[in-house]
């Protein structure tokens, strides 16, 4: 007889089973080195968004630097702009206020030989006239003077200034502390805030070992 007829009939044989992935037990081999590549491209992926945003963050630093220079640069230009313009106005101004310099010298010369015949007019009526007359054109012509920016060099305190006075003569004085003008032989003048001519005077001066 053979060994199936030797089994009895209650008798089941067991058949081992591969286990199935899925269904609730551990991932196979197969799995996890499916899943590895998966996180190593996520990995690269995100290093390189990373490495994008910040090549990008960079060239908008650098744009924003450009900005700010063009910004800079242009105000930089208007102010430059701005002072040629002041500076072009200010030499018309003063063009236009000493362009005449020269001939308001000449014309001085004549102001001064008018106060010279106001001085030596003689002292009778038809000299009285005559006084009268040269002094009236005498104020107008410092009218017109004025008119122009001309104005006389007023003497204050008598202290002598180099500045606005020329010492035609010198002369020793135990009188005075510090050189002092003691008479005014021609009038000076100023146009605008220059000297135009300076005053001509007589200075006189501490003694020597005072």
């Amino acid at each position: 007889m053979t060994d199936e007829k030797n089994k009895s009939g209650d008798e089941i044989e067991f058949i081992p089973q591969e286990p199935v992935s899925g269904e609730g037990g551990a991932e196979t081999p197969l799995a996890v080195e499916k899943k590895e590549p998966e996180d190593k491209a996520a990995a690269e992926g995100s290093r390189h968004l990373k490495e994008k945003l910040k090549k990008r963050e960079a060239e908008i630093k650098h744009l924003k630097k450009e900005l700010d220079d063009l910004k800079e640069s242009h105000l930089r230009r208007l102010a430059d702009m701005e002072n040629l313009r002041k500076r072009f106005e200010r030499e018309k101004t003063e063009f236009q206020q000493f362009a005449l310099n020269g001939l308001m010298l000449e014309l001085l010369a004549i102001g001064d030989n008018f106060e010279r015949a106001l001085q030596i007019a003689p002292p009778d009526a038809e000299g009285k006239t005559f006084r009268e007359g040269i002094d009236l054109i005498f104020r107008m012509f410092q009218n017109l003077l004025a008119k122009h920016g001309v104005r006389p060099i007023a003497l204050e305190n008598r202290a002598f200034d180099p500045n606005f006075h020329h010492a035609m003569t010198v002369e020793e004085s135990e009188a005075v502390a510090e050189p002092t003008v003691e008479e005014e032989l021609q009038k000076g003048y100023m146009l605008h805030d220059r000297l135009l001519r300076p005053t001509l005077v007589k200075v006189l001066v501490p003694k020597k070992g005072q």
